[in-house]
């Protein structure tokens, strides 16, 4: 792992050797999650594509130098539950010079924002040619970036991202529920027995391996408060899911959409609409591609799918 200063924040980042093919891949994490989700497609990809992995600003090991020790000395255990597992040392979550970036404005958590957080990690990796690839909120991210970097993006996909209808209740509901969620995370939480068991569960069409899921559940704990929240609140606000639509139909750049058939955080009826607002989808759908037996967390569920997917779309863009 290396990292690399973006205005005021060590960002964490992986990033494959060169190949002979003259774009890299640049892959976006989600809410909640970090830059580790991407290793499955990463293997499949990177003897062909040079491959950019990074933690949001908040998220996995792009915070606090204290969160990131905590999260390595004692998180990266074996299974929750197991005899072998480390005991967890419990510390308060104190506020160090990059936790006082992170909190100075609710603004630097909107997918604009993180958007120009990826400008400057392009430019200083020197990253000139890039398709961009998104999960979930990464993929709302990655259009942002796409728009505000035309003539570096070549093209983006998106995978389990949709969305541009807001309603009221629904979205309301979502904060509400998600503002709760984020109230109870404890280091401790990470040793409870079993725990990972429900996160190779949650929000996918067929469990997890274990380890998977005690990542999510160290991903889950270890974000950064306000990060958390902020992400939540700003990526669902009305004004951001009417922006969507607009963002995707003046992106001049080959947009695609890979949806999960039993994904219930982002349906493929939502999928599909925002990706109608791009020129590819012509009348019946071009740009998107629903996977069967697939929920939220596609690039862990079907990784061998949705790598076939990415090369067979950049093919058609060589």
């Amino acid at each position: 792992m290396a990292t690399i200063e973006i205005l005021g924040v060590q960002h964490a980042y992986e990033l494959t050797n060169p190949t002979t093919t003259p774009h890299a891949l640049v892959f976006i994490h989600g809410w909640l999650l970090s830059r580790e989700y991407w290793q499955p497609l990463i293997e499949r990809l990177a003897s062909d594509y040079q491959c950019l992995t990074y933690d949001l600003r908040g998220f996995g090991q792009s915070q606090s130098s204290l969160e990131a020790e905590v999260g390595q000395q004692n998180f990266l255990s074996p299974a929750v539950g197991t005899t072998s597992a480390k005991p967890l040392t419990v510390m308060p979550l104190l506020e160090s010079p990059q936790d006082k970036n992170l909190g100075q404005s609710s603004n630097c958590y909107t997918p604009a924002a993180y958007a120009q957080d990826l400008a400057i990690l392009l430019q200083k990796l020197n990253i000139t040619n890039a398709w961009l690839i998104g999960h979930s909120l990464g993929g709302s991210i990655a259009l942002w970036a796409a728009d505000q970097l035309p003539e570096c993006i070549k093209g983006v996909i998106c995978i389990n991202a949709g969305g541009g209808v807001y309603l009221k209740e629904a979205f309301e509901q979502f904060r509400s529920s998600g503002q709760q969620l984020l109230k109870f995370r404890p280091y401790w939480l990470c040793q409870l027995p079993l725990i990972d068991l429900l996160f190779t569960r949650a929000n996918v069409a067929q469990a997890l391996a274990r380890s998977w899921g005690r990542q999510r559940v160290i991903d889950f704990v270890m974000a950064h408060p306000e990060a958390a929240v902020g992400t939540l609140l700003n990526s669902t606000t009305e004004e951001e899911i009417n922006r969507l639509p607009q963002l995707v139909s003046q992106l001049r750049q080959p947009v695609y959409f890979l949806a999960g058939a039993k994904d219930k955080i982002m349906e493929p009826k939502y999928v599909r609409h925002l990706a109608s607002f791009h020129p590819l989808f012509q009348a019946c759908g071009d740009n998107v591609v629903e996977i069967p037996d697939c929920g939220h967390l596609a690039m862990l569920e079907q990784p061998d799918v949705v790598s076939s997917l990415i090369r067979s779309i950049l093919d058609q863009h060589n």
